[in-house]
């Protein structure tokens, strides 16, 4: 019986210490996963990565916020903005030089600003496409060479025709200038978006305030066709600073091109002084079936039926009430509409009588420009 005892005891105590080694055992391994996991830890933070298995473009740009890279792509944007309000508010400047010039017809007249719209009308879709093919930054360099390229060509337009077909493709190529703002809100975090947006039609309000003053300072001296080729000078240093000017990250995922976008989110990350996301990008949701991208079906869809419609009167009276601001300034009646009130003279073969722009309407043309940075502090 004690030998029993004795052999029950012997097997309880090698158990016992059976179970102690295998608690060191497993005290030991819990040890070294932890100093390995503190050890990636280390290795994770002194690269500055964020951990996540997956992320999108728009998520990216979230997680970097709204930077120093924000702020230069502002600036690059907001030049091309800012050169397009120039070439539109040069329009209401034109006319009536042209008016004492070549006594061009009242028809003539809204020839000349009707071409530019029409011009841009056309192209619209156009720019479109080719910038979902080719990329935002190549169809924004593209058009800023037509546009400064035919612009300087009209300011040595020897005849109304020449003006016409140059002005026409001048508009033409404007078309594509919109894409500057869809390229600018791309880069955009989601909460800061829509201040951002309106906060850049702040340029394309310096752009005619800059027009109006240059206007004021070279129309009474060199005449029309120094202001054409002056207009330019925007466009010349938006062209050179296009190599600078980064690509949409969202074309280059929708055209497979991944390591392009992650280069483009690094940059992102380091102006910002942010750290870059670990994980593999993906696309979209609303990038992943190009077919339904860039309809334009879906601007008469019930989503966005009504704010299409909305946004062409706008467009309607904001453009008319610029373009109708000179011909107020001009309250001489004509020897046209006396003519034809009294029935001896057809409109189509009446002139406009000759009235330049004075000093005094440059001025009150300004004020109605600056009347617009109000209203952007009130939305803002």
């Amino acid at each position: 019986m004690s030998q029993l005892l004795s052999a029950v005891n012997r097997t309880t105590r090698g158990r016992n210490t059976s179970n102690y080694e295998d608690i060191d055992k497993i005290t030991s391994n819990v040890d070294e996963s932890s100093e390995s996991h503190f050890g990636e830890e280390i290795e994770m933070t002194s690269v500055s990565v964020v951990p996540d298995d997956t992320y999108t473009v728009a998520q990216a740009v979230n997680a970097f916020g709204f930077g120093k890279f924000q702020v230069k792509l502002s600036l690059f944007t907001g030049l091309c903005w800012m050169a397009d309000s120039m070439e539109m508010t040069i329009l209401s400047i034109l006319s009536p030089a042209l008016h004492c010039d070549w006594h061009i017809s009242r028809y003539q007249q809204a020839l000349t600003t009707t071409i530019v719209f029409l011009g841009m009308m056309l192209s619209s879709t156009f720019w479109g496409n080719l910038s979902d093919r080719y990329g935002r930054k190549r169809a924004l360099t593209l058009c800023a060479l037509l546009i400064f390229y035919y612009a300087m060509l009209s300011s040595i337009a020897p005849n109304f025709l020449w003006v016409l077909l140059l002005r026409g493709l001048v508009g033409f190529a404007i078309g594509c200038v919109p894409q500057s703002v869809t390229l600018y809100a791309e880069f955009l975090p989601t909460k800061q978006r829509a201040k951002c947006v309106v906060l850049l039609d702040c340029f394309w309000a310096l752009g005619a305030c800059f027009e109006v003053l240059l206007a004021l300072v070279v129309m009474p001296t060199l005449g029309w066709k120094w202001l054409l080729a002056l207009s330019t000078i925007p466009l010349f240093i938006f062209v050179c600073i296009t190599p600078w000017l980064p690509e949409s990250p969202r074309y280059h995922i929708a055209s497979d091109q991944t390591e392009k976008a992650l280069a483009t989110l690094e940059k992102i990350a380091l102006d910002n002084g942010k750290p870059m996301l670990l994980g593999r990008l993906v696309v979209d949701d609303d990038s992943s079936n190009p077919s339904r991208r860039g309809r334009i079906q879906d601007l008469l869809s019930p989503e966005l039926c009504r704010t299409s419609l909305l946004l062409t009167v706008c467009a309607f009276c904001y453009y008319g009430v610029v373009l109708m601001t000179t011909e107020l300034f001009e309250s001489a009646v004509s020897s046209c509409t006396r003519n034809q009130s009294m029935g001896l003279k057809p409109l189509e073969s009446c002139t406009a009588e000759c009235k330049t722009l004075t000093t005094q309407d440059y001025i009150d043309l300004l004020w109605t420009t600056l009347a617009e940075f109000p209203g952007y502090y009130y939305f803002i």
